[in-house]
């Protein structure tokens, strides 16, 4: 059997890691033969919900677990790792501003950047959860140069999710049989979920996504409202944030980046902008990618319509914001 790799998922107390620790662990991201030391990090006051999260972890018997390591010491969390999942963060609270919000999380994805650099290995994946995921992947980064940038993507696999589920109901058809859905841009209400060139497998036949759906007027208008509405319509149901849903899509993620894209197939995520389909440089950005040997690149040369390019402008336009203001706070520290 392979040697263990260290895995840190940090807010390991919360309600996402939850879901999170139990799928890594049992061998759906890095795979059934690949043994794991998982390094749980969060804030001293949930140090008691870590504790019982550990208990839970050596009571579910999982054979590729060797060890974990529960610790609110980003020094010890962050030390070997080849993964990283970052999905402690400070939630929005009723009231506040996305000024405050960027400044709270500036500070929290600053101290993870400087220990990602300092301690984890250099060719170490960072998957950033936490919201403002796209702009707080890009502080991180900042903080760990000797950490290749491209080794830092933000999770807009959920909202792919949420999109490829939308079409296959749509087009009653089952999930596995809808593929490149893509996601342009931030993950926030802005993004572009973009069916134009997905393709659904009705009976034996491929089909563009359009033609199976057979509602061009749906893909352009209550296809991208309920996807960039999702996650306020589930905290509306459910009380609180997406989680089971996010923890699956995070498995997803690092699964497809560890793994590599199937020939034909992409995935969205959020990676750092090359200016590639007019997107701002140096963001980032969600774009389809393809991924082989761990390393992705962006899908060039798909056609956009004035609808798509006028949408992913308006999320490009956000992304740019977020990420002077994030750097504003970062230099006025």
């Amino acid at each position: 059997m392979a040697e263990p790799i260290r895995v840190v998922v940090t807010g390991a107390a919360g309600q996402i890691a939850y879901s999170l620790l139990y799928m890594i662990a049992r061998g759906e991201v890095f795979g059934k033969d690949q043994p794991l030391i998982l390094h749980l990090l969060d804030i001293p006051p949930m140090v008691g919900v870590l504790e019982g999260v550990v208990m839970e972890l050596a009571d579910c018997a999982l054979p590729l677990l060797r060890e974990v390591v529960p610790t609110t010491d980003p020094a010890v969390a962050f030390k070997d790792v080849s993964a990283a999942f970052l999905v402690g963060a400070m939630p929005r609270k009723e009231g506040m501003e996305r000024k405050d919000l960027l400044s709270a999380n500036v500070k929290i994805f600053k101290a993870q950047g400087q220990a990602l650099d300092k301690y984890a290995r250099k060719d170490v994946k960072v998957l950033v959860v936490g919201n403002p995921a796209n702009t707080n992947a890009v502080v991180c980064s900042f903080y760990a140069p000797s950490i290749p940038r491209e080794n830092f993507s933000a999770m807009t696999r959920l909202d792919q999710n949420r999109a490829t589920a939308q079409i296959a109901a749509k087009a009653k058809v089952p999930i596995s049989d809808v593929k490149n859905v893509i996601i342009w841009g931030n993950h926030s209400s802005t993004q572009f979920p973009d069916a134009s060139h997905a393709v659904v497998t009705v009976g034996n036949t491929e089909k563009p996504a359009v033609e199976a759906v057979g509602d061009a007027e749906f893909l352009k208008s209550s296809f991208v409202e309920t996807v960039q509405k999702r996650g306020a319509a589930v905290i509306a149901a459910r009380k609180m944030s997406s989680a089971m849903s996010a923890a699956k899509a995070a498995c997803d993620h690092m699964h497809d980046w560890w793994n590599g894209t199937a020939p034909g197939q992409y995935v969205s995520m959020g990676v750092i902008s090359d200016g590639s389909y007019d997107a701002p440089k140096d963001v980032i950005y969600s774009f389809p990618v393809e991924i082989k040997n761990k390393q992705w690149k962006i899908v060039q040369g798909l056609s956009l319509d004035d609808f798509a390019k006028s949408k992913m402008a308006v999320t490009g336009k956000e992304l740019l914001e977020e990420k002077n203001e994030a750097m504003a706070v970062c230099n006025a520290d």
